[in-house]
């Protein structure tokens, strides 16, 4: 009677390892996906927007875009690079907040990642924030190669990122339709 629990705990312990190891190594799952990350930033058309600021806030939201201007699809996986500075001085740079997932970008597709920093307050000016410029540097996740894009504001128009700390946070990506 033992010898059958035993036995009946060993198969089912099997069959339990067995079923999550195909879980984390499926075809055409999160973690078969992140192997292959490929989205290049010469083949993403990328936009920067900031956005309106809100009334009585010392921080300033902005939104960081990617087409996939390719001839394939592309697995994005991770956070994009992105910084903003002043000649060769000081530099904010983008920091990720969150988990990330693989997302497959079809040719055409876009994703899109929120940003979030520290805008000059009441009683300051441009410059006396650590960097300002109408120019930000963006990369895809695990693509060495950046690429300078010009900031603009929600009308399109050219404008100025005003950062008064090293530190932009972003948002987890996210694959927008429509």
């Amino acid at each position: 009677m033992q010898r059958r629990s035993v036995l009946a705990t060993t198969v089912a312990a099997l069959a339990l390892t067995v079923t999550a190891g195909l879980a984390l190594t499926g075809c055409g799952s999160g973690r078969m996906a992140a192997l292959h990350a490929n989205c290049k930033t010469r083949g993403l058309s990328w936009k920067i927007t900031v956005l309106q600021a809100a009334p009585h806030s010392s921080h300033r939201e902005a939104r960081l875009s990617g087409v996939n201007k390719g001839s394939q699809p592309c697995v994005f996986d991770g956070f994009p690079t992105f910084a903003v500075h002043v000649g060769k001085g000081p530099e904010s740079d983008g920091k990720g907040q969150g988990r990330t997932m693989p997302i497959d970008l079809a040719r055409g597709g876009t994703v899109t990642t929120s940003l979030r920093y520290k805008d000059h307050g009441p009683g300051m000016t441009p410059a006396d924030c650590l960097v300002s410029n109408d120019e930000a540097m963006v990369g895809a996740p695990r693509d060495r190669h950046q690429k300078a894009i010009k900031v603009r504001d929600e009308k399109g128009k050219k404008t100025r990122m005003n950062i008064c700390e090293q530190t932009i946070w972003m948002a987890p990506p996210a694959e927008r339709t429509g």
